[in-house]
């Protein structure tokens, strides 16, 4: 699998590689001033749960408006965590 990675597009945060419980911390530190209102995840090999909370924590704080994107896994999380399409708190 290759290294997580995020890059800033506009106003769209592009995510590549493996969103997994490794590389986590070091995105949050490159994610700290990030502000963006759509999350590209087309390029991501994998997400685990730790992927995920990353995720539905950026959904929250900036308002994510649209995910484009599936990458395997995170369907099957989503659901566990009660998420919608947008990684938010279905209710």
């Amino acid at each position: 699998m290759a290294a997580a990675t995020v890059r800033q597009d506009g106003d769209t945060l592009a995510f590549g590689g493996a969103l997994e419980r490794a590389a986590v911390a070091s995105l949050w530190s490159q994610l700290r001033a990030a502000k963006a209102r759509r999350l590209d995840l087309s390029a991501v090999q994998s997400v685990d749960s730790a992927g995920l909370a990353l995720l539905a924590e950026l959904s929250a704080r900036l308002g994510i408006a649209d995910v484009v994107g599936s990458p395997p896994g995170l369907v099957d999380l989503r659901r566990a965590y009660r998420l919608d399409e947008a990684l938010a708190f279905a209710g």
